[in-house]
């Protein structure tokens, strides 16, 4: 390690679980749709909807690092983080940088679309969702169709967020793929290591997600 710098915990083990787990559901996803397995299929759906609810909560009671407060930044300050991507300089950040925070707000926005339409379309064709019966037609077949060129969309905004990964690796030489899964990076001892919430803070987020998914299957 480096004279002056030191290891610290960036990112809370719910905000990584968060993340790995949503890539695999995402991945499940997919393939049951393809094989036409919607039991399963409706299943992880559910399960990415509790975890997509308990991220957005978690940006507000979490960890600094996950905090939207703490990662929204404002667009002039995106474009001047932008300008300096071709530069190589020791990676100091902490937490998301200005472009991928707004990266996160879009992904997570679309994986909250993608699981309520596809909670609505799977209950309409079992006949169960309360809200099948009373939404008119057209606001039915518009949330079908959301469903579908949601997903596209989320595929497209996946692959930039992998490329942007990418092109931090082999061209700032950033590693930021190390970090999501240990949890510590190396920082500069001038810095300090942002605040992690305790337990009671994730247990909290994660009844409140629980009890809202439940209810949202049972009425939508």
């Amino acid at each position: 390690m480096l004279p002056g710098w030191r290891e610290v915990v960036v990112w809370d083990l719910p905000t990584r679980l968060f993340h790995w787990l949503t890539v695999g559901l995402v991945a499940v996803l997919y393939v049951t749709e393809r094989l036409n397995w919607m039991d399963w299929h409706i299943w992880a759906g559910e399960v990415l909807l509790a975890l997509v609810l308990f991220r957005l909560i978690w940006g507000v009671l979490g960890s600094e690092t996950a905090r939207f407060s703490h990662f929204i930044a404002s667009p002039f300050a995106t474009l001047r983080h932008l300008k300096h991507l071709s530069h190589r300089e020791p990676d100091t950040g902490i937490g998301h940088n200005a472009a991928g925070g707004w990266m996160v707000l879009l992904l997570i926005a679309l994986l909250l679309v993608q699981c309520l339409s596809g909670i609505y379309v799977n209950n309409d064709v079992a006949n169960e969702g309360y809200w099948t019966e009373i939404v008119p037609a057209p606001v039915a077949n518009a949330i079908s169709d959301a469903h579908v060129w949601v997903w596209d969309i989320l595929c497209v905004a996946m692959s930039l967020h992998v490329l942007a990964i990418a092109i931090y690796t082999f061209g700032k030489r950033h590693n930021l793929v190390l970090p999501m899964v240990t949890g510590r990076k190396r920082l500069p001892e001038t810095l300090a290591a942002p605040r992690i919430s305790g337990r009671w803070r994730v247990a909290v987020a994660g009844v409140i997600a629980l009890a809202a998914t439940v209810s949202i299957s049972i009425y939508l």
